[in-house]
């Protein structure tokens, strides 16, 4: 039964935050607003400051920007090594959430864990923003052709790309399940996908699911920036099922799935579903679901306490799925 059926009280950290915040006007921001507010958003999340709410990077293990070489195009990618070195270590690539915000950083502290702890190489897609000019499907291309690269470099990088998973929060978990199935109709063979807060549906059906009116103004996300992701991710005329995953008519021989689901969030229902579509088509599906926490939550570890025990599922999670 969902969690969408009764108020929760967020943690104490996010009323705060939210309290102290002004919530943009979203759906009359002009691209030029967009950009701007983008672009101060993420150097915030990228100060020394923002620790104080994303948390402290794990001491083992290195981090550091590289420009990656895709078709037509070059990409940062954030890297993640254990400390101690290694060749042949499992591959895990991230893509952060925000959609048209956001910033591979944000997610140090996780992915920097997963990294000392597996250990593994983590390569964190800083993929394109959306925005006007830039829909879902570019977003979706960035996370896919990360993937492909590093598995056939496997060498350089280190990795043995017969252990290699897909890891995303948001529309980066859109991302991830999105090169899940690619992945699958290509050969490519992942042992897991790990998707967090998961927006997984951008046809206009997300708008039916209980959470999305129950959490409309959840803190952390509401339906209005919903509402402007969607017009971002697919524009007028755009078919919006082929980007969304809870859509797919085929979701069989996928990598096994962890979701992990916060409650007190609008999206929290199509993290539910797509669980029970993954199982009904034979793909295996763990859900997670951590009452109260509110989304993005795995980003914010000082502020919602539930993100540690999440951290520990995904590594308990990734460990058993990449071993040898």
């Amino acid at each position: 039964m969902s969690d969408s059926t009764h108020i929760e009280q967020p943690p104490l950290g996010i009323r705060l935050m939210h309290a102290l915040g002004k919530e943009p006007s979203w759906l009359t921001m002009t691209d030029q607003e967009l950009a701007a507010f983008r672009d101060a958003e993420n150097r915030k999340r990228m100060s020394p400051l923002a620790r104080v709410i994303t948390g402290r990077p794990d001491r083992g293990a290195v981090i550091e920007w590289q420009e990656m070489a895709l078709p037509g195009r070059e990409l940062r990618v954030r890297v993640y090594r254990p400390s101690a070195g290694g060749a042949g270590l499992p591959l895990v690539v991230h893509v952060h959430g925000g959609g048209f915000v956001g910033t591979a950083v944000q997610s140090d502290w996780v992915n920097s864990h997963l990294a000392a702890r597996l250990p593994a190489v983590v390569v964190s897609v800083e993929h394109r923003l959306l925005s006007s000019e830039t829909p879902l499907s570019a977003a979706a291309d960035d996370g896919w052709d990360v993937l492909q690269t590093v598995v056939r470099q496997a060498k350089q990088w280190g990795i043995d790309p017969a252990r290699a998973a897909v890891f995303g929060e948001s529309t980066g978990a859109l991302i991830a399940a999105l090169a899940a199935i690619r992945a699958r109709e290509c050969g490519l063979q992942l042992r897991a996908q790990v998707l967090v807060n998961a927006a997984v549906d951008v046809t206009s059906a997300l708008y039916d699911h209980a959470s999305m009116t129950t959490y409309a103004d959840s803190p952390t996300l509401t339906r209005t920036q919903m509402e402007l992701f969607c017009r971002l991710a697919v524009p007028e005329g755009t078919d919006p099922r082929p980007l969304s995953p809870l859509q797919a008519d085929d979701l069989s021989g996928l990598a096994p799935a962890l979701l992990v689901v916060p409650t007190f969030d609008p999206v929290s229902d199509q993290g539910r579903r797509y669980a029970e579509r993954l199982r009904d088509a034979g793909t295996p599906a763990r859900l997670a679901e951590f009452p109260g926490a509110t989304h993005a939550f795995l980003s914010m570890p000082s502020v919602v306490p539930q993100a540690k025990p999440a951290r520990a599922e995904i590594l308990e999670f990734l460990r058993d799925r990449l071993a040898d």
